[in-house]
C-alpha cells in the first residue's frame, strides 16, 4: 500500500508564539518513507528530536504574527491487518518495561474507573479476546459526532455520553484496555477516507509481543495507516501545540492512495 499525504496549516499568531509540530510520517519497519518534505515559517532554525517511544519527530518551531507550514509524503505500508481475537495473553509480570507505562491511567484516559465495568461486562476475557471484544464495543456503543467534544473530554466522560470523535474513541479503547490489563497507547496517524478529512487518532494495544494498530471508529485498518506520533493520549500526539494564541485560517489535509 502506497499513500500520498499532502498538509497545509495556516494560523495567525498572537505576536511570537513557540510552536511544537508533530505532523511527519514516523519511518518504522513497516512503514517507508519513499518521500517526505516539511516547510515552515520560522523566525529561527527549526529544532527536531525524537518523539515519545522514539515514534516519529517533534519539531520545535518559532512563529511571529503568522504561521505556515506545509507537509508532503509518500508512505509505503508493509503491513497486514490481524484477527485481534487470534492473539495471546502475556501476563503484566512478564510485559516488557517499555511497554508498563501504558498500563497505567493518564489524563485523559482514566482506566481505573472501568474495573467495574469490565468485570461485569467482560469477565473471562483476556488478551486478544478482550481486545476484540472491547473495540466492538466501543464501535458499536459510540455515535461518530463531530463538535460532541471538546479539548476537556476524557474517556469516562466519553463512555457517559456516548458519543464523540476519532480522538474520543481512542482515549475510551485505551482506557478500557488498559483496565484489562493489556498496555495500550494512542496514536495519531493519517489514513485515506477520514470523514471529515483531518488528522485521525487510533489505539495501538500491545499483544503477543508487538504492537497492533485498531481503529474503533472503523474508518481506518492497520493496512492503511500510517503512524504520526504516539504516546499515553491527547497530550502525546496533539499535531499542534502553541505557547501562546493562534487563530485558524486554514487547515488541510489529504490522504489518497496511490496503489494497493
Amino acid at each position: 500500500m502506497r499513500l500520498k499525504i499532502d498538509v497545509e496549516l495556516d494560523y495567525d499568531i498572537d505576536g511570537a508564539t513557540d510552536m511544537l509540530l508533530l505532523v511527519q510520517a514516523a519511518a518504522m519497519a513497516d512503514q517507508q518513507l519513499e518521500y517526505d518534505n516539511l516547510l515552515i515559517s520560522s523566525n529561527e532554525p527549526l529544532r527536531a528530536m525524537p518523539g515519545a517511544d522514539d515514534v516519529g519527530v517533534r519539531c520545535w518551531a518559532l512563529a511571529e504574527n503568522r504561521f505556515h507550514a506545509t507537509y508532503q509524503a509518500v508512505v509505503i505500508i508493509d503491513r497486514d491487518d490481524v484477527a485481534l481475537a487470534s492473539l495471546g495473553d502475556t501476563a503484566p509480570r512478564l510485559l516488557p518495561p517499555e511497554t508498563v507505562p501504558y498500563l497505567m491511567p493518564s489524563r485523559y484516559c482514566e482506566s481505573d474507573q472501568f474495573q467495574g465495568f469490565l468485570e461485569q461486562t467482560f469477565a473471562g476475557l483476556r488478551g486478544g479476546a478482550l481486545a476484540a471484544a472491547l473495540t466492538e464495543w466501543v464501535g458499536d456503543h459510540l455515535t461518530y459526532t463531530s463538535g460532541s467534544s471538546t479539548g476537556a473530554t476524557t474517556a469516562l466522560m466519553t463512555f457517559a455520553n456516548r458519543q464523540g470523535v476519532c480522538r474520543d474513541y481512542a482515549h475510551l479503547l485505551v482506557a478500557l484496555a488498559r483496565a484489562g490489563g493489556i498496555p495500550a497507547r494512542c496514536v495519531s496517524a493519517y489514513a485515506p477516507g477520514v470523514e471529515p478529512p483531518d488528522f485521525h487518532a487510533v489505539a495501538e494495544l500491545w499483544l503477543e509481543g508487538a504492537w497492533r494498530l485498531v481503529d474503533a471508529t472503523g474508518m481506518g485498518s492497520a493496512r492503511d495507516l500510517v503512524r504520526i506520533a504516539v504516546g499515553r493520549d491527547a497530550t502525546d500526539i496533539a499535531f499542534m501545540t502553541t505557547f501562546g494564541a493562534a487563530t485558524l485560517n486554514q487547515q488541510q489535509i489529504v490522504v489518497e492512495r496511490i496503489d494497493q
